[in-house]
């Protein structure tokens, strides 16, 4: 992200907004613990029963209200391969 990113008080929540990936669409508060935001996060997910680790990358942010919303996109070379229902041989 730019170097334009406002600076956070330690302790000021900021709202994560998933973007592709299995966690698309979801949202997540996080706490500042050093006057920013995290700029990738790695969050374990249930993928059909199966724990995985799915990494995201910061992309954008906004500031609505006073709240600060972080856009994180979905990085799938760093992240644990996710298996796609076709290629799971009939399995759920």
């Amino acid at each position: 992200m730019s170097d334009t990113s406002p600076t956070l008080a330690r302790g000021d929540e900021y709202i994560v907004i998933y973007q592709g990936g299995p966690n698309d669409g979801l949202t997540d508060r996080r706490i500042s613990t050093d006057g920013s935001w995290d700029d990738d996060l790695t969050v374990i997910t249930a993928v059909d029963g199966k724990e995985t680790m799915i990494d995201y990358t910061a992309s954008s942010w906004r500031e609505i209200g006073g709240q600060y919303q972080v856009t994180y996109t979905f990085d799938s070379e760093d992240s644990e391969p996710v298996e796609a229902p076709e290629d799971r041989g009939g399995r759920q």
